[in-house]
């Protein structure tokens, strides 16, 4: 792990850090300068001359790295990185909860949970850091950037570890709501239990048959949503996952043969611009229960969002 940051965060994100390498006795000094070291690791992202020029690099004083500064080995060398443009996500980030460990959001569709690719800013780390003034604020779990619902989230880092093993025990009782269509001849409630996996690189994962189950999902019909001119009979579905594999919920629905209404993924990949927020996934992270690991204390909380969910508004 680096040492702190000499520069605080910047919209809720953290600077950039790199390490010069270990001193290597057969070769003290591979770089003449600090400059010629990160030219070869950087200049392929960025004007390494100019962030020098410009004084964007610092080193761990908070000093900024002159051009002719000798190479020295095990050094950290800080920077902010030039963030791309983002379309603004519409739709709020509710507050549901919030106390000295822990924050709980409801956050809208098509809002990452955490800053990564095309999604920087456009994150709810980023932005609920920045709005609650909680720099290190770090979510306990996953949440799929298509999927709306409950998130939690620790508020510093000396509590995250007791949440994060909560979760990764599996002490957390979840459930969702999903719309998809009925079919008559499906008996519910059905428990799911499959072999999933998800390939690196790929966009949708696959069940994988003969294997050992590894997830396992109860799938019950709550409620028939009313017809429009003659349609498909289509339903409010409350899931239960009882593990947490990556799109465990989507491929449960699927094998049903009843893919969740929305899914850019399922059961084929769908090309949507990343501005495109008209057609939400029709799946809410809608209920967490779990007992406190710091406290002991019974947690419940539900999320605010009305169901089915219609297109974001612009916040």
């Amino acid at each position: 792990m680096p040492p702190r940051s000499p520069l605080p965060q910047r919209l809720g994100l953290d600077s950039a850090w790199m390490r010069s390498p270990d001193r290597d006795p057969a070769n003290p000094r591979p770089w003449p300068t600090m400059r010629d070291w990160l030219h070869h690791r950087l200049s392929e992202h960025i004007d390494v001359d100019a962030f020098i020029a410009d004084e964007r690099f610092v080193l761990d004083s908070g000093a900024p790295l002159r051009a002719d500064a000798e190479y020295r080995s095990h050094t950290f060398v800080w920077f902010y990185r030039d963030l791309p443009e983002e379309t603004p996500v519409p739709g709020a980030v509710h507050v549901v909860h919030r106390d000295d460990r822990i924050v709980v959001v409801d956050k809208p569709p098509f809002l990452s949970s955490i800053p990564r690719g095309k999604h920087i800013t456009e994150s709810v780390v980023v932005r609920m850091r920045h709005e609650l003034g909680l720099p290190e604020l770090t979510p306990m779990h996953r949440l799929d950037r298509v999927t709306s619902g409950l998130l939690i989230l620790a508020t510093e880092r000396r509590w995250r570890g007791a949440y994060q093993s909560m979760f990764m025990r599996g002490e957390v009782s979840k459930t969702y709501h999903a719309v998809a269509r009925i079919r008559d001849d499906l008996a519910l409630p059905a428990t799911v239990r499959n072999h999933l996996r998800k390939r690196h690189g790929t966009w949708q994962g696959e069940e994988v048959p003969g294997l050992e189950p590894n997830s396992e999902s109860l799938v019950e019909l709550e409620r028939e949503l009313p017809t429009e001119g003659g349609g498909e009979r289509r339903g409010v579905y409350r899931l239960t996952p009882r593990t947490g594999k990556t799109h465990q919920l989507r491929l449960h629905m699927l094998g049903l043969g009843i893919p969740i209404e929305g899914d850019p993924l399922y059961p084929v990949v769908q090309e949507i611009a990343v501005d495109d927020f008209s057609t939400p996934l029709q799946l809410l992270a809608s209920e967490l229960r779990f007992s406190d690991p710091i406290d002991g204390g019974e947690r419940r909380f539900a999320s605010v969002r009305e169901f089915p969910l219609g297109a974001p508004q612009a916040h």
